[in-house]
């Protein structure tokens, strides 16, 4: 039982990732806040980490707004007293197209959910962890960026997931000398939602011409990722979730992990991936 009688906070939990995310979760010991925008998709999660023995609470919430994600906050500490984990799960995929045909109305919309949605819910449980001096955040990357290639056609979604793994690296540096660690996760490719239509050929939200133009080259690059070693088991997913959430992970921090990284030998590695740029986004020039 890896996160006994640790609270967590999961954002999007009401389905994929944010979902077996909090079954894991519930399996190691740990009492569970969900939350989401849709109440049903929530009460589903919640009724199946009842019955691992987890005790839930239930929070619709959207995290592009403060009001909301401080309230979520705040009953949360009323129900459990203290926060320990923090998973930023909660993210939308944005525009998928050409960037010169994108509303970019969408566009902003995926930075507001995506980037300002993430540290909103930093900015809210921080004040918690500070004054208890311990704390785990995990930010979610995609498959798109982190330590594997981006793709093509989804410039709003890419951008905000580096913006993520840019704030992990530097939040730490405001919290050197606390008990408080901050990474960042890339759960691997896994068919979700949007796949799913993009496959079917439902042009996505804020995409104003030519989609049939290019879902044949967005098709090729999807089935090429889920062919590749890239793809990864949810159970691999949600172990380096656990991973990150635990005291496993030690003063890990500032990082960017996939899930196909053998995550479960890094700890002998800490001392040396503290001290060098090891999974991170720092630029690398030629000798």
């Amino acid at each position: 039982m890896q996160l006994e009688n640790r609270v967590a906070i999961i954002t999007g939990a009401g389905r994929g990732i944010g979902q077996a995310i909090a079954l894991a979760y519930a399996k190691e010991g740990a009492k569970l806040a969900l939350t989401a925008r849709t109440p049903s998709e929530l009460e589903e999660t919640s009724q199946q980490a009842k019955a691992l023995g987890a005790e839930v609470l239930v929070i619709p919430t959207d995290i592009s707004d403060q009001t909301q994600v401080d309230e979520m906050v705040r009953r949360t500490v009323d129900q459990y007293a203290t926060v320990d984990i923090l998973v930023n799960n909660a993210g939308i995929h944005g525009p998928v197209g050409p960037l010169q045909d994108t509303d970019i109305s969408h566009w902003i919309r995926a930075f507001q959910v995506n980037v300002f949605g993430t540290v909103l819910c930093c900015q809210a449980v921080l004040p918690v962890m500070l004054q208890q001096n311990r704390g785990k955040i995990i930010n979610m990357t995609g498959g798109g960026v982190g330590l594997v290639s981006g793709t093509a056609y989804r410039t709003a979604y890419n951008a905000s997931k580096a913006a993520i793994i840019r704030l992990t690296e530097d939040l730490p540096l405001e919290l050197a000398g606390t008990n408080i660690q901050v990474n960042v996760m890339g759960p691997g490719s896994h068919r979700t939602r949007l796949v799913e239509e993009m496959l079917e050929g439902v042009p996505a939200a804020g995409v104003t011409q030519r989609f049939e133009e290019v879902r044949q080259q967005m098709f090729e690059q999807v089935v090429a990722k889920f062919g590749t070693s890239a793809a990864v088991s949810i159970e691999q997913a949600t172990g380096l979730a656990v991973f990150l959430g635990s005291e496993a992970s030690g003063n890990l921090s500032g990082r960017c992990f996939e899930a196909f990284d053998d995550f479960l030998s890094l700890p002998p590695q800490i001392p040396e991936i503290m001290a060098s740029d090891i999974y991170t986004l720092r630029r690398v020039e030629p000798k």
